[in-house]
């Protein structure tokens, strides 16, 4: 995709039609936080708590999720909607805070926004596994994760490189059940801990993955089970530990430190359930979760992630007047055949 450089702000690119590209990060930004539900809240808390003068924009996909009992096609698909839309709303990072989003699209994430417009990407599937192999006394690894991420063997291939490592894996789908219904204890989710944790206890691992960011939610029923010398390993703190030595690496640390920085919370399904939620498990912070079916939708453009560099070639004969009105031109690109509908108008993009 060729690029033009905007007259208005030389460090703003221009897209072919004239509309601003999502290029290098600018430290000022905030940073884009993204899961199935409220389970990134926790990935979003570290963040918080380590970055305090750090803007975020979390996106809980309510409308999707929960993302472990679907295919991993559509894990991608609904993960690149909103990682395209967080871009386009002038984010200078993306943390994938969740497992199965991590594992089905990471590497397509870094390829499309890293390596494209220089913007940082995190997950967390790395920092669990790092933190696991530091806590480990026996050799001996546990990861509980959902169905997709468990089949994804993403956990497994992490640890290959590690020689003489037991990993056993169980997935725990009905976990994210409980903890997007607020329950978080009572003798029915006791009961179900049991039985996914028991292969876990007889396997004699001393180490345990929480390999869902919904998990650390349980924590209390899961240590009770497994028992007080068995180490839970939550990914949230090492990830906004990678978060911060990213932001570091790339001098997009925010410039002026705000002191009661302005966050910003949306669900793309229904909103008033997931603020109880998130209320209750991240705090007084959470002042008010937006409904939105599109989380660019203030730029009129849609998502300029979304159109590709096939689309643009296909339509080389397109020329456009420099004084035309950029909404407009991509207007005119994006509502083409190819596409059934302008990315302003599709609702379906997050």
């Amino acid at each position: 995709m060729s690029e033009s450089i905007d007259a208005t702000n030389p460090y703003r690119a221009r897209t072919p039609w004239g509309s601003p590209a999502p290029v290098g990060p600018t430290a000022a930004a905030p940073i884009g936080v993204f899961d199935s539900g409220v389970g990134g809240l926790t990935v979003a808390r570290a963040i918080m708590d380590q970055l305090p003068h750090e803007r975020i924009i979390y996106v809980g996909d309510t409308a999707h999720g929960p993302y472990g009992p679907l295919k991993i096609a559509e894990v991608r698909a609904n993960a690149l909607r909103i990682m395209d839309e967080l871009v386009d709303s002038g984010v200078k990072m993306l943390v994938i805070a969740c497992n199965t989003a991590s594992a089905a699209v990471l590497r397509d994430a870094r390829e499309r926004y890293t390596r494209q417009y220089g913007i940082p990407v995190i997950e967390v599937i790395q920092p669990a596994a790092r933190r696991a192999l530091a806590a480990t006394r026996n050799r001996k690894i546990g990861v509980i994760a959902t169905e997709a991420t468990v089949t994804s063997r993403a956990y497994e291939d992490t640890f290959a490189i590690t020689p003489n490592l037991e990993v056993h894996s169980v997935a725990c789908p009905r976990f994210v059940e409980f903890v997007e219904k607020g329950i978080t204890s009572g003798p029915e989710l006791l009961e179900t801990a049991r039985e996914y944790l028991q292969p876990l206890k007889d396997a004699g691992v001393d180490t345990l993955v929480l390999g869902c960011t919904h998990y650390p939610l349980l924590a209390g029923v899961i240590s009770y089970i497994m028992g007080e010398d068995v180490t839970l390993v939550s990914s949230a703190d090492e990830t906004a530990k990678d978060v911060y030595r990213e932001l570091l690496n790339h001098a997009i640390e925010s410039p002026v430190p705000e002191e009661n920085p302005h966050h910003e919370f949306l669900a793309t399904g229904e909103s008033e359930t997931f603020s109880q939620l998130a209320r209750r498990f991240l705090g007084p912070e959470v002042t008010n979760v937006r409904h939105t079916s599109s989380v660019a939708e203030r730029y009129p453009t849609g998502s300029l992630a979304a159109i590709t560099p096939e689309m643009l070639a296909a339509h080389r004969s397109i020329t456009l007047d420099e004084s035309a009105d950029p909404a407009e031109a991509a207007h005119t690109v994006a509502g083409t055949e190819f596409s059934g509908t302008t990315p302003k108008d599709d609702t379906s993009c997050v």
